[in-house]
């Protein structure tokens, strides 16, 4: 990198800090905290529990937002002076160690502007997320587990915590159907842009001719939705299925069907959850999943709407993202174009930059 390389990116970061603080407000967002300041010293306040928690959630984020803004924004303009300094003085060592942190100072522009995207109604909560395999028997069952597995690590390294509401295991290796919920701030924010199909090109280790096949898993992530959301289900409205539990759980979870599924008549969103011994709590959890389903399933007609979409184009059925192993090492997202080629720690788990370059894609 040289002066007009550097002095371009300046610019252009200058530029982009001014439309993030468009955006972010940050006098607005100090004179929120002041706000919940006040509303926190008042001995009353903590009567409602459940609204002090929410507040509390709010004062949270709006101060980690505010701090990842000024923080950007504070070096920005640092190295701004520091660039015009060095150039007046010729220090070609302080212009070479800018140069040096240029990288850093745009990777902390961007996770910014990554986070101001994450400012949607449920995008700090949790996910429930769902893996289904496609056509292929073991082989796409096999699949769906490396995906399962990816965002256990990827909610891992977050240090998330990660309940089970469903887990299906396969006939011979993998999984037939998985349903999780990933419990963490901004779980949902990220993970929405997961929602699609997944393709996976390699040598099967299932083939004993060693051939390379092409496998797919559907992936659905819907927002954990509060009980005061507006969705009224009616027992018209779904059919109730029991069945035996065939995960691990104990004789009495095998013994017993308490296993629910439930399906929602008109739209056939299709849930189930056996993480329980109790069949009543799994009904429970199952009722949480389809309404957060449907409340995803009602925003997505909403935006189609908006967009212009017909209705027959909503839905999981779109292939957005392959990863090849062979011949070549290479994941790429259909929305951001950008290929990675650290395949194997993009499934174990390490996937912000790619989520992330999803976000920026989708908002330009």
């Amino acid at each position: 990198m040289d002066a007009y390389e550097y002095s371009e990116l300046l610019k252009s970061l200058t530029i982009k800090m001014e439309n993030i603080g468009n955006i972010v407000k940050p006098n607005v967002l100090q004179a929120r905290l002041d706000e919940i300041d006040t509303m926190q010293q008042d001995p009353n306040f903590w009567n409602d529990a459940e609204l002090a928690g929410k507040i509390s959630q709010e004062k949270t984020r709006t101060e980690r937002i505010l701090a990842t803004y000024h923080d950007a924004n504070d070096s920005v303009v640092e190295a701004q002076e520091y660039f015009e300094l060095a150039k007046s003085e010729k220090d070609d060592e302080t212009l070479e160690m800018l140069y040096a942190d240029a990288d850093a100072l745009n990777e902390n522009t961007n996770a910014l502007e990554v986070q101001m995207m994450l400012s949607g109604e449920h995008d700090g909560n949790n996910a429930i997320v769902s893996i289904h395999p496609g056509a292929g028997g073991t082989e796409s069952q096999d699949w769906a587990s490396m995906l399962y597995r990816m965002y256990l690590r990827w909610a891992e390294r977050h240090g998330f915590k990660v309940e089970s509401l469903d887990y299906q295991a396969g006939d011979e290796a993998g999984i037939k159907d998985v349903s999780f919920m990933i419990k963490g701030e901004n779980a949902y924010g990220y993970l929405k842009v997961e929602n699609g199909i997944h393709r996976l090109v390699r040598i099967s280790p299932f083939d004993s001719n060693a051939k390379r096949h092409t496998s797919f898993s559907s992936v659905m992530v819907s927002p954990e939705v509060d009980d005061d959301i507006d969705i009224v289900i009616e027992d018209k409205d779904i059919r109730v299925d029991t069945y035996r539990a065939s995960g691990a759980g104990g004789q009495h979870v095998n013994k017993t069907e308490s296993a629910i599924r439930l399906t929602h008549i008109e739209t056939n969103i299709v849930v189930q959850c056996q993480n329980d011994r109790s069949q009543h709590k799994n009904k429970a959890s199952a009722m949480k999943m389809l309404k957060s389903r449907l409340y995803e399933y009602e925003m997505a007609k909403k935006q189609a709407a908006l967009d212009g979409v017909e209705k027959s184009d909503i839905g999981w059925g779109h292939q957005i993202r392959s990863y090849v192993m062979q011949p070549y090492q290479q994941v790429k997202d259909t929305r951001s174009n950008i290929p990675y080629s650290n395949v194997d720690a993009i499934l174990d788990g390490d996937i912000d930059k790619l989520l992330e370059g999803v976000l920026i894609a989708q908002a330009k």
